[in-house]
């Protein structure tokens, strides 16, 4: 008898509505049913019952038909429920009774049995499935008042299912809604297996996925049977994934237990940050002796009110006026722990035995059970259907007329989508396209810091979107400041975010480093040439363009050494022009002699246009005359030697002059060996006209901050070399001939003077070279090569007057009496001294050999 159950409740009635309710929780192995459920399964049965007594004494609402039900109990078991709920489809079910025959011979009489039009329940989403799948055969609505599975809301699958909560796709979108709201993007979920866990955590990950921005770390299931040390492993995985700090857990109450009570072992109290399902909801039973690892847990419940008229129904309740309920007297026991006296039951010494007048609510402990409200609703729903079908087929009939018998189930299920009514909450009641009742929560918060009354605060609503107050939530401690779930913190400014594979809510920051900047939050681009990083790196900003100033040290050391040349050059020239007339003058060839100060001046003054802000004009002079100053020079000194050298070759073989000796000609040849290179620049000129550039290559070190960018002539490098390419010709070509007349009598040259200069100059510009193309990778490029080329250009315009013309001038201003004619030389007297030099050379030869000896 122990693990017997009573079959069902039978109330009569016109219309009869089934009832499916877990009146007892699943049984041990091998047996059906268990102990008896006070809340889920008595409260919302009696619920059923009392809905039922309003809706039969209400006038206005179904008039003149009484509404009945049979009642059964599913066990919380959906295998168990799928057989109780057969009693519903037999009458459906067609018997063939040909064979049945009375002993009499008269034809059998068979009880029809009782026509269910519609179903109360079920309350475990498993055993709705289970029912629904049997009842939707025979097109029997139904109407759930706890079944929250989304799944069920597949209207092709479930197309006569109904029911008056809200589906857990709402109740994970508002769980969704919640983690983007506290500004979480990685949370972990934690699942009781079954459908209820499993599904939800599924809508949750889908929406989650379809909206984007939340991260699933792990996704843990928790097995129906968990094993020894079970729930210490599930927080060791949690702990993997450490930077998770928020789990969505969608478990029963037992497990919430345990989940806790391992986070308390592990030394993990305020570390993981609980959104807990409807099954946490606002109940105490999880968290007893746990509420410090639970502080901070918000959690979620169908908006819901306590119906004043069922406490009063329920707590009046006893023994003699509730004959109806078949499981009242087992409920009576286990509520005021006694013992009825039942014949052939033996009384149990422990306990006391019942005396029936103890009352609900006075001697044992009465809160209303949460779902109380959405069986009403439900009953409530299935009756306006009823009503609303019974005044369209049956207009003005007193009772069920023809029309409603039997009553369609698929017309029914039309009516019962259609309906909109105030429930018992005072909200209204209605469905969408799939049966779903639309989605009302309240967001509580388990508190205890600072609290006069520690326990679950409400904190928000959600009603198809989030209204949360953020500033009435504490976390672990009392803390007010929301706790961080994110599996990577922002990146920095000028940081790109560089993802972690499969998971959009992980990055690495990466710098973006040297000339690049950051483009957009996972992009690092170049700046343009032009441009360079600004300091946070999120821009680009104009590379600031430099040119050699005047009051540099690298332009100052060039400008004063050029114009004391400059000054110098004048004065030989002021000093030639005075004394124009004078031996040492004209001796020196005073028409070369004016050519030569010429271009020693324009290679001093070449180096201020170098220095110079580029333009158009400076950069055409600077083309023109960089290459012009040394051809005039070094032509002029190319033609004397030459000159010299001619003379005296023709003296040792001939007394006839050589030709072309004369000033006139020595001006010609000269001015032809110019206008080579004037010729070159305006082929320069007309190939490539002159422009300036602005050259960011140069100045573009690794470190950004040093970048410059160098406004220029279009002049490079190797330009510059080709332009001095010929004089450097006109240079070694004079250097030659300078070698060769060396032996040549000092009374009669200038020879050795230019020689010596010859040989400086060539020292000077081997040192040049190395400077100029050695400084390609300094920093101070530019300014390094252009004070090299202008001081060597500038020691080499000092060579040549240091060594052709301060000497004169020495002799014409301090020792005049010097400059007087001296005899007149002759071709012949060459020829004499060339021949003197000949058989001088020749007697050396000869006396080499005694030295020997």
């Amino acid at each position: 008898l122990k693990n017997f159950h009573p079959h069902s409740i039978k109330i009569p009635g016109d219309i009869t509505l089934g009832g499916l309710f877990p009146i007892h929780s699943r049984g041990p192995h091998g047996v059906n049913c268990g102990e008896l459920k006070k809340e889920k399964g008595i409260h919302r049965m009696e619920a059923m019952l009392y809905a039922l007594d309003q809706i039969n004494s209400d006038p206005e609402l179904l008039p003149n038909i009484t509404l009945g039900a049979r009642v059964l109990d599913t066990c919380s078991r959906d295998t168990y429920a799928l057989e109780q709920s057969l009693t519903f489809v037999q009458a459906l079910i067609q018997k063939d009774t040909s064979d049945i025959r009375c002993t009499n011979g008269e034809p059998p009489i068979i009880r029809k049995p009782e026509r269910v039009v519609a179903v109360i329940g079920a309350s475990a989403s498993s055993v709705s499935i289970m029912v629904a799948n049997i009842l939707r055969l025979f097109e029997i609505p139904q109407v759930s008042y706890a079944s929250t599975a989304p799944e069920l809301s597949d209207n092709n699958r479930y197309d006569f299912f109904s029911r008056v909560v809200p589906p857990d796709s709402y109740q994970a979108q508002a769980m969704l809604d919640i983690v983007k709201a506290l500004g979480w993007n990685y949370v972990s979920t934690l699942a009781s297996e079954g459908n209820y866990g499993e599904s939800g955590v599924e809508a949750f990950m889908q929406i989650s996925r379809e909206a984007g921005g939340v991260c699933i770390a792990q996704s843990v299931k928790i097995p129906r049977e968990p094993t020894a040390g079970e729930f210490d492993k599930i927080i060791k995985r949690l702990m993997e994934t450490s930077n998770a700090r928020g789990v969505i857990i969608f478990a029963n109450e037992d497990d919430i237990r345990r989940v806790l009570e391992a986070a308390q072992r592990a030394n993990l109290t305020g570390h993981f940050l609980f959104v807990g399902s409807d099954s946490w909801g606002a109940k105490s039973s999880p968290i007893t002796e746990l509420e410090d690892v639970a502080e901070g847990a918000v959690t979620i419940l169908p908006k819901r009110a306590s119906i004043d008229g069922f406490d009063q129904y329920f707590t009046s309740r006893c023994l003699e006026n509730n004959r109806r309920n078949i499981w009242f007297a087992e409920f009576w026991e286990d509520d005021f722990r006694c013992k009825l006296t039942r014949p052939g039951v033996k009384l149990d010494p422990e306990k006391k035995k019942c005396t029936g007048d103890e009352r609900i609510g006075q001697d044992s402990s009465y809160e209303q059970e949460g779902k109380v409200q959405f069986v009403i609703d439900a009953v409530y729903a299935v009756a306006h259907a009823l009503h609303n079908m019974h005044q369209d087929l049956c207009p003005g009939s007193h009772g069920v007329c023809s029309n409603m018998d039997p009553v369609e189930g698929r017309l029914l299920l039309d009516y019962i989508r259609a309906v909109n009514f105030n429930g018992s909450a005072g909200t209204s009641v209605l469905f969408n396209e799939n049966g779903d009742a639309p989605g009302r929560y309240d967001i509580f918060q388990f508190q205890m810091t600072n609290h006069s009354h520690p326990g679950y605060h409400v904190i928000g609503q959600w009603t198809n979107n989030l209204r949360l107050n953020v500033r009435e939530m504490q976390w672990s401690g009392g803390d007010r400041s929301v706790p961080e779930s994110i599996c990577s913190f922002p990146c920095k400014p000028g940081e790109r975010k560089k993802m972690v594979k499969g998971v959009p809510c992980c990055w690495h920051c990466e710098l973006c480093d040297g000339y690049q900047y950051q483009l957009d939050e996972f992009t690092c681009e170049t700046c343009p040439l032009d441009k360079r990083p600004a300091p946070n790196r999120t821009a680009c900003r104009p590379t600031p363009i430099i040119k050699l100033e005047w009051n540099s040290l690298w332009a100052l050391v060039p400008a004063s050494i050029a114009m004391l040349g400059i000054l110098t050059t004048i004065a030989v020239v002021i000093t030639f022009i005075r004394f124009n007339d004078t031996p040492i003058v004209r001796a020196s060839g005073r028409e070369l002699s004016y050519v030569l100060l010429t271009g020693i001046f324009i290679i001093y003054l070449i180096t201020f246009l170098m220095i110079a802000e580029p333009g158009v004009v400076v950069c055409a002079l600077r083309r023109l005359l960089l290459g012009l100053g040394m051809a005039i020079t070094y032509s002029s000194m190319l033609t004397k030697t030459n000159r010299i050298y001619r003379i005296f070759e023709q003296g040792k073989k001939s007394v006839t002059p050589p030709k072309f000796i004369s000033p006139t000609s020595q001006l010609l040849i000269t001015f032809i060996l110019i206008s080579v290179q004037v010729f070159g620049v305006f082929v320069w000129f007309a190939v490539i006209p002159p422009h300036t550039i602005i050259d960011y290559e140069e100045l573009r070190p690794p470190n950004p901050d040093l970048a410059r960018g160098i406004l220029k002539c279009d002049m490079s490098d190797m330009s510059i070399i080709c332009c001095l390419s010929y004089s450097i010709v006109l240079m070694v070509t004079c250097t030659v001939y300078a070698v060769k007349s060396r032996g040549v009598p000092e009374t009669f040259n200038e020879a050795k003077p230019i020689g010596f200069t010859m040989y400086t100059t060539c020292i000077v510009w081997l040192a040049f070279v190395p400077i100029f193309f050695g400084t390609a990778q300094s920093t101070e490029k530019m300014f390094i090569q252009t004070a090299t080329l202008t001081i060597s250009m500038s020691l080499s315009a000092s060579v040549s007057l240091g060594m052709l013309y301060m000497p004169k001038v020495y002799v014409i201003i301090f020792h005049p009496e010097q400059n007087v004619q001296k005899r007149k030389r002759s071709f012949k007297a060459v020829v004499q001294a060339a021949k003197s030099l000949t058989e001088k050379q020749n007697g050396d030869m000869k006396i080499e050999p005694d030295r020997s000896q």
